[in-house]
């Protein structure tokens, strides 16, 4: 039996009492571990790590031996002694395990699912990391250019209205954006350096804000690298992808690495994509003393593509162009996105600490669309071109307090945040052909601002936690518009409060049930605020979920849940055509259920199923269906990370019909694609090979019901206009570790 005695030096204090002893918790990347447990196996007590990594554990005495596990670790046994002061273990990764997984009151079950979908499903771009995300399905209509469209609880989120996604807690949504409202362009970020995601649904967090109705998704970042590495990789549709990441500093409580990526390819479209996109990304964290760390990020994203658009079904069946081309092939566009963050955490004592952040976004956005075609100009065509500058300054400071009292103990924060967009110059505008601007519909400088606070309390009791919060969010919308004659500034001030509730029931180390209540909302685009008045303007969303997380044996994992939500009347900017569109009361209820099997050490399948009825409350049955609100969707796989290096899998996603409007005359039809991807690890060398859309499958990738003309059509026709999915497609890769 191996004992590990810990010979790094301490960050945080270690308190010795009444037979009470704290230490800390960390990993390789000297990043604390939350939720580890920490057993006396030389006695009977118990202990669990908190955010910060730390822990307390009651009845040790010299001699004892405490073992630690933690799921993605090696198990750590360490013998207590007066040598052992101050106390400070690192634990090592290692191949995920189901058996190490212990249900705790602590457990977050999707995000346990989320980390191991993570572990053993390797992922080569930020759209393959969001399908990690158990329930979530998204399509891409500008082949790679745009933010993706996003499905989740019977939802369309459209790019992002209706879910809150971050990066290390950075905003990714988009307010009052020129091409949707929540718009989460995730492409500045590289795959290669996500740690980890934290993954919820419903609006049950206090500290999620806006757009945190259906669900909430932030990606972490590495804090160092194991290992420098570079990588090529090369596949049919002229793509490419050269990947590079260093170390720059790695020692004494100081690391800091950068990572770069080029992408360029040309798609299976008929018209050349001609897409590229550039991303550099550093990142820096230091340790200033013992209780006071400090972390930099920078990054720098630009994107450049054509785009063949969404083509009428009509056009195909009628032989005008394949599935591949395009009646408008001058659509597309280009962003940047450059991002400076500054964390910084201090240790207060008394098992409390604070965390600060404070970040700068520079964001610019062009794009050119045309969805009719001919519908509105017989002549020029309908183009449309929307665009933006943005700047973006924000910060978030959270308080956390460890407490005990008597039978009672848990953690409570309390924070603060501050969000401003200046979105100048936000157009859109008719154009012909990307270089003539026709008509100019809107154009005007966008001042959002977005103050909040909340409070939230994790309360352990026995097999018992209660988890109550609330939130607080003060709005201040100003739109100038541009076009007026004379100058116009309206502004509207709104708050709302969002309260939160979440029970979980500690049955056994086997099963945990749970129960969360919550309100949450999602603001809307500024200038539908100033044309309604401030009417209605921060519509809420009240939801509940009730489910189980069950192990029925260490090879098993299963998460299921019944949910329900309820929507507000909202009033929504629809930026492509410059209108505002009321739409009523909706509920939405529904099952989701996660499965996660490992029968052999090497050998992971998973399944993820969710079941939703969506329904508009204010329409007359069948007349009330959402468009484009997903029935059914599963996804699953099967993956291998074998001892001899070779690790590969298959993934299977599936999205049922659903209605493309409101009476369900025109049907959105479902798909169901097979991915495959093998690797084989030789020394400091990675060989692999990944194909989409293993059976070449013509599906397809996003669908809307849209009325629109054709060249030389007599009359407008309303019917399915679809981007395809990628056929086969085979991708190639070297990576060198070093």
């Amino acid at each position: 039996m191996k004992f590990v005695l810990p010979l790094l030096t301490l960050l945080f204090p270690v308190l010795i009492h009444a037979q009470s002893l704290q230490g800390t918790i960390y990993n390789t990347q000297n990043k604390p571990i939350p939720y580890a447990d920490v057993v006396n196996i030389s006695g009977d007590s118990h202990a669990h790590t908190d955010e910060k990594g730390v822990f307390l554990i009651e009845h040790v005495h010299p001699t004892d031996t405490l073992k630690v596990i933690h799921m993605g670790y090696e198990p750590v046994r360490v013998i207590i002694s007066e040598e052992t002061y101050p106390l400070r273990i690192t634990m090592h990764e290692k191949v995920i395990s189901l058996a190490d997984i212990t249900i705790t009151p602590d457990v977050n079950a999707l995000e346990v699912i989320a980390d191991i979908n993570l572990q053993t499903n390797p992922v080569n771009s930020s759209q393959e990391i969001l399908r990690l995300v158990p329930g979530l399905v998204l399509g891409q209509h500008a082949g790679g250019g745009k933010a993706e469209q996003l499905f989740l609880r019977g939802f369309d989120l459209d790019h992002g209205t209706d879910i809150q996604i971050t990066a290390d807690g950075l905003p990714v949504n988009m307010v009052s954006h020129a091409h949707g409202q929540g718009y989460a362009d995730l492409h500045f970020l590289i795959p290669e350096t996500i740690d980890e995601i934290d993954f919820g649904k419903g609006p049950y967090n206090a500290d999620k804000g806006n757009f945190a109705t259906a669900g909430h998704v932030n990606l972490k970042t590495r804090r160092n690298l194991q290992n420098n590495l570079l990588k090529v990789e090369g596949g049919q549709f002229s793509t490419m992808r050269t990947l590079g990441m260093v170390n720059l500093l790695n020692k004494n409580g100081q690391s800091a690495y950068v990572a770069t990526e080029y992408i360029a390819t040309d798609g299976p479209f008929d018209a050349p994509q001609n897409f590229s996109r550039i991303n550099v990304f550093g990142k820096y964290t230091g340790t200033v003393s013992e209780t006071d760390r400090i972390g930099i990020t920078l990054s720098h994203f630009t994107s450049k593509w054509d785009a063949s658009g969404q083509i009428p079904q009509r056009a195909v069946d009628q032989g005008l162009i394949s599935r591949f081309g395009a009646i408008d092939s001058t659509e597309g566009g280009q962003t940047t996105r450059q991002n400076l963050m500054i964390d910084y955490e201090k240790t207060l004592g008394n098992q409390a600490w604070i965390s600060n952040k404070i970040y700068l976004i520079h964001y610019d956005f062009d794009l050119f669309s045309n969805f009719t075609f001919f519908l509105k100009d017989s002549v020029n065509g309908d183009q449309i071109h929307q665009k933006e500058d943005r700047m973006i300054f924000g910060g978030k400071s959270t308080y956390f307090q460890n407490f005990e009292w008597g039978t009672w103990d848990g953690i409570f924060q309390i924070g603060v945040e501050m969000r401003n967009d200046q979105s100048n110059n936000n157009e859109l505008s008719h154009t012909k052909n990307r270089r003539e601007t026709l008509v100019v519909y809107k154009l005007g400088d966008v001042t959002e601002t977005n103050l909040a606070g909340y409070a939230s309390a994790e309360i352990h009791s026995g097999k018992w936690t209660i988890n109550p919060g609330i939130r607080l969010d003060h709005f201040d919308f100003q739109y100038y518009d541009k076009l007026e004659p004379n100058y116009s500034n309206k502004a509207v001030r709104q708050t709302i409060i969002s309260p939160k509730v979440n029970v979980l029931y500690h049955y056994s180390p086997i099963m945990q049930y749970y129960l969360k209540t919550g309100k949450g909302f999602h603001s809307n685009d500024t200038r539908v605020v100033v044309a309604q008045n401030g009417d209605r303007i921060l519509p809420a969303a009240y939801g509940t979920d009730a489910g189980f997380i069950w192990k029925p044996s260490g090879q098993w994992l299963v998460n299921m849940a019944y949910w329900y939500l309820y929507m507000q009347q909202e009033f929504v900017y629809v930026g492509d055509e410059a209108v505002v569109e009321p739409s009523g009361r909706s509920q939405r209820q529904g099952l989701d259920v996660s499965v996660r099997y490992q029968p052999l050490n090497w050998l992971f399948l998973n399944a993820d199923a969710t079941y939703t009825n969506a329904r508009a409350l204010d329409e007359a049955s069948g007349e009330n269906f959402i468009p484009l609100a997903p029935v059914f969707t599963l996804t699953g796989g099967a993956h291998v990370i074998h001892p001899s290096g070779i690790s590969g899998g298959l993934n299977l996603r599936h999205l049922a019909d659903r209605p493309a409007n409101e009476d369900n005359s025109i049907v959105a039809h479902g798909y169901t694609v097979v991915d495959a991807n093998v690797t084989y690890r030789y020394k400091d060398f990675d060989f692999g090979i990944s194909i989409q859309n293993l059976f070449n499958t013509a599906w397809n990738e996003t669908q809307f019901a849209t009325e629109s003309r054709l060249k030389d059509e007599p009359a407008p026709v309303e019917e399915i206009h679809f981007t395809p999915g990628t056929p086969f497609n085979i991708k190639a890769s070297v990576q060198y570790r070093f």
